[in-house]
């Protein structure tokens, strides 16, 4: 028990964390609705989406919307992507007085988009420029900056330990490693290697991210590579009791039953009804088609329900209408569960 209870916390500079458990930056995923639900599931540290510093700058309102944390019980890392120094530390100086508790600087995002105007993953390539980033925004803000990278570009230009070495030396107050190069984008299998030659690398918090699925995975990790904390991804789009999970795994070596689908039903019509808090019934009867895809995933039948998501475009059928469609009694087409699947 001691031997699993030294896992339970750790540090970002002055900002101490409840759990190793960090819930990774996703795009289209990690907004407002799904940081509370993260959160409210015991994960010690949630991300927001990427946030472009030009678009903090010129105060676009879609940006804006992506920077909003009311509410909010934290800690919270906003995470920001650019490329020209300036520019980056203006955001970063939005980002602070809007209440972030840690800065981060995408440089691991494969998007072609993103790299195309040197930004995220590209800035491996750059490994000086990202350094004068980091060290420029630090001089700047009170709250710990950190970074979050790839493995490296491909396999011919794996730089990760480089580039750790020179962000923390910039001061960085941890990195996170995604063990996947930028062409494999999210394909193959991550290298946990490079997150254990990472870990030997530097003296500050290394955050291990890539291929934990489940809260062994997240042990594994933990023990295999020597970091501080995981992250979990897309494993947990319509998941969120993997955070839950995997802090009890973590804390106690206790596996927790898997979730009811009452519980899922609870958990997906809260996750839509903070969608309409926060970005209004159009929006998100838009967004939780793909959020409610994920909740159903491993019920038997699934790829019917799906189908049916595609139709509902009501709080009336997120709330009520969907759910019937699980009732044995109301369609016998749709078993309610294998609920051993799900994770």
């Amino acid at each position: 028990m001691s031997e699993q209870s030294n896992k339970t916390c750790f540090s970002i500079g002055h900002l101490v964390l409840a759990n190793p458990v960090v819930a990774a930056p996703m795009a289209g995923v990690t907004d407002r609705a799904f940081r509370m639900l993260a959160a409210e599931h015991g994960c010690g540290l949630v991300y927001t989406e990427m946030i472009s510093d030009q678009a903090l700058i010129y105060g676009n309102p879609k940006t804006n919307l992506l920077l909003n944390l009311s509410g909010e019980t934290g800690p919270i890392c906003v995470q920001i992507f650019g490329s020209q120094v300036e520019y980056m530390v203006r955001a970063a100086e939005i980002v602070a007085d809007r209440g972030a508790d840690i800065i981060d600087i995408n440089m691991g995002c494969p998007t072609p988009k993103i790299v195309r105007n040197g930004e995220g993953a590209s800035l491996m390539r750059h490994p000086e420029l990202a350094a004068r980033i980091v060290e420029a925004i630090v001089n700047r803000v009170d709250c710990p900056v950190t970074v979050k990278m790839r493995k490296g570009w491909d396999d011919t230009s794996v730089n990760a330990v480089e580039l750790a070495r020179l962000v923390v030396q910039a001061g960085a107050a941890a990195v996170a490693v995604h063990g996947r190069t930028r062409e494999q984008f999210y394909s193959g299998e991550a290298d946990w290697g490079i997150i254990r030659q990472v870990c030997e690398a530097v003296s500050v918090p290394v955050i291990g991210n890539g291929d934990v699925r489940t809260p062994e995975d997240a042990e594994r990790m933990l023990k295999e590579t020597g970091c501080h904390a995981v992250m979990i991804g897309r494993a947990a789009a319509g998941n969120p009791w993997l955070f839950s999970s995997t802090v009890h795994y973590l804390a106690t070596g206790e596996l927790l039953p898997c979730p009811t689908l009452q519980m899922r039903q609870e958990t997906a019509i809260r996750h839509y009804k903070l969608l309409v808090e926060t970005k209004g019934e159009d929006v998100a009867n838009r967004e939780m088609r793909k959020h409610l895809a994920w909740y159903i995933k491993g019920l038997r039948g699934a790829a019917g329900l799906r189908a049916r998501i595609n139709y509902g475009c009501s709080y009336k059928f997120y709330t009520e209408d969907f759910w019937e469609l699980l009732s044995p009694e109301r369609n016998t087409d749709f078993p309610v569960a294998d609920l051993k699947s799900f994770q």
